[in-house]
């Protein structure tokens, strides 16, 4: 199962299978002469639709380079990226504007919620800025929050929500449009343990979904979740395992 953009909205339709995310010899380099720097240097990396990864990788390693890549807010010196199907590596900064926003679901270390706005008003943002009508934003964001256990909260603004609270509307958000990626910045990373755990179980129940996600972390028990660990180093993947529990 595969969404694709249909009239302005994205429909889950019956697809070939291919890979939601599928990256071929992706190199970045940054800077000239003496000062150049080689963040990523050829990797290699596929994956399925439905799968749950973790990225590990030290600093420099290359992951936060990658994770911009893969989040279109940033473009590769060479290779090639296609996120379901749409190869994007060569997109014009307009039109990975509109990649980003319907294609992707961003949950980031910080939630990045807007103050003094009610946590619905949070969530529908993609959909107003995909120019979805009010009625159907309102509708749409509040079945997202329904998913994350906090329909009883749409009115709080994020003052008036803890940190787990936070997050998971910004779970919310990233799930509102339907995208075909979930990109998760160090989710758990300003978080309590209780907080860390429920953000970590929504995320559990969004793969038991089917939902494919892609998680950036420093923590070995967060990655541990995940059903795939991949490891930079030096701006190369050095493993890519299954773990336990893995569909």
């Amino acid at each position: 199962m595969t969404l694709y953009l249909v009239d302005g909205a994205h429909r889950a339709t019956e697809a070939p299978d291919r890979p939601v995310l599928d990256i071929r010899g992706l190199t970045k380099v940054y800077g000239q002469g003496e000062a150049t720097v080689h963040a990523l240097r050829g990797v290699s990396l596929s994956i399925a639709a439905g799968d749950y990864v973790a990225i590990m990788g030290s600093s420099g390693s290359g992951k936060s380079t990658l994770m911009n890549i893969l989040g279109c807010l940033d473009v590769p010196s060479a290779g090639t990226y296609r996120l379901d199907g749409v190869d994007v590596s060569r997109l014009d900064d307009a039109r990975l504007a509109l990649v980003r926003n319907r294609r992707i679901g961003f949950v980031f270390q910080s939630f990045n919620l807007i103050p003094r706005t009610s946590a619905v008003a949070n969530v529908e943002l993609p959909l107003a800025y995909a120019g979805v009508k009010p009625a159907e934003r309102r509708r749409r964001a509040l079945a997202a929050l329904d998913m994350v256990g906090l329909a009883g909260r749409a009115d709080h603004e994020p003052n008036q929500l803890s940190g787990g609270q936070q997050q998971r509307v910004a779970v919310a958000r990233a799930l509102v449009t339907e995208p075909a990626l979930i990109l998760a910045d160090e989710p758990t990373g300003n978080l309590d343990s209780r907080s860390t755990e429920e953000v970590l179980a929504i995320l559990d129940q969004l793969h038991a979904a089917g939902r494919t996600i892609v998680m950036i972390t420093h923590e070995t028990d967060v990655a541990a979740r995940a059903r795939r660990l991949v490891t930079l180093f030096d701006g190369r993947i050095t493993t890519d395992v299954r773990q336990g529990g893995a569909r």
